[in-house]
C-alpha cells in the first residue's frame, strides 16, 4: 500500500516507520492514524522484518492529535463513539506488532505521540526531547488505553503527575523515572535506535518475539477489563464546557478558566 502520511524505509531485517507530516509537527490526523494501523497490522505476515523503528520526520516525533481537524457530528453519538475508537485501535496495533519496536524520539512527543512511544518496547530519545500528556489542560482525560502503559513505565504516583498535571517533561527526567530507556545527543536518537535495532535483529527472532509477547501479556493482564470504556470517558469530557474552554484557551494562547461543568 502507498502511504500519504508515512514513509517506510528498510535496511535488512530492520524497518523504519516515519510519521511524515513534518509541516504539522507530525500531528496525528485521522488519515495518518489509519495508515499507521494498516502498516502495523501488515507486519503480521512479515517474517523477514525483525525490528521496527518508529520515528518522526523533521524536528519532532509527534505533537499529538491534530486539533485542527473538524469534529463531524452529523452521524450522531453512536457513530462518533465508533469513530473515536481509532485511538485505542492505533495503540493496540502498535503494541501487538510481533517484532521488537523502538521509538526514536527527537523534539516533542505529546499526547497521542507520547502514547505511541509508550506502546513500543523501547524508547530512545534525544536529551533535549520533551514528552508529556497535555490532554488534561484541554479539559479531557487521557484515553487510547494508554494510561496503563504509563503506569507500567513510571509507577502510579509519577503517572498521576504526568497525566493528571499535563506538563511537558524533560527527557533527562523521564530517563531517570524509567519512561525512557536511553538518551542521546540531540539529533542522534535515530542513529542509536538503528544500532540497538541491529543488536536485537541479531538475536533469534522466535524466542525474542515470544519473550516480548509474554512480558506484554503479564503487564497488560488487567488492561482490557479496566480500560474498555476509556473512549466513553473521553466522549463525556469532550462534551463538557471545560473541554470547549480548553480548546478556546489553547487557540487563544491563554490560560484556561475551568469551572467543572
Amino acid at each position: 500500500m502507498d502511504y500519504s502520511h508515512l514513509e517506510i524505509r528498510r535496511d535488512g531485517a530492520v524497518a523504519e516507520i516515519v510519521l511524515n507530516r513534518s509541516a504539522k509537527h507530525n500531528a496525528l490526523s485521522r488519515a495518518l492514524m489509519t495508515e499507521l494501523i494498516h502498516c502495523a497490522e501488515s507486519l503480521r505476515d512479515d517474517v523477514d522484518t525483525r525490528v521496527v523503528i518508529i520515528t518522526g520526520a523533521g524536528k519532532h516525533f509527534s505533537a499529538g492529535a491534530d486539533l485542527s481537524e473538524p469534529r463531524d457530528a452529523s452521524g450522531g453519538r453512536l457513530l462518533r463513539r465508533r469513530q473515536i475508537r481509532i485511538g485505542p485501535r492505533l495503540i493496540r496495533a502498535v503494541r501487538e506488532i510481533d517484532q521488537v519496536t523502538i521509538a526514536a524520539i527527537e523534539g516533542v512527543a505529546l499526547g497521542g505521540g507520547c502514547c505511541i512511544a509508550s506502546a513500543c518496547d523501547f524508547r530512545i530519545a534525544a536529551e533535549d526531547a520533551r514528552l508529556g500528556y497535555p490532554e488534561v489542560n484541554l479539559g479531557m482525560n487521557l484515553h487510547w488505553q494508554a494510561l496503563p502503559l504509563c503506569v507500567q513505565l513510571v509507577g502510579p504516583a509519577r503517572a498521576k503527575r504526568m497525566i493528571g498535571l499535563g506538563g511537558q517533561h524533560a527527557a533527562v527526567e523521564l530517563e531517570r523515572w524509567g519512561f525512557l530507556d536511553e538518551l542521546t545527543a540531540s539529533g542522534e536518537a535515530l542513529t542509536r535506535a538503528r544500532a540497538f535495532a541491529a543488536e536485537c535483529a541479531a538475536r533469534p527472532p522466535m524466542p525474542l518475539q515470544m519473550i516480548k509477547q509474554s512480558v506484554n501479556a503479564v503487564a497488560d493482564a488487567l488492561t482490557p477489563a479496566i480500560m474498555h470504556m476509556d473512549h466513553d470517558q473521553w466522549a463525556l469530557t469532550a462534551d463538557s464546557d471545560d473541554f470547549a474552554e480548553g480548546i478556546r484557551a489553547f487557540r487563544d494562547k491563554r490560560p484556561p478558566r475551568f469551572t467543572g461543568n
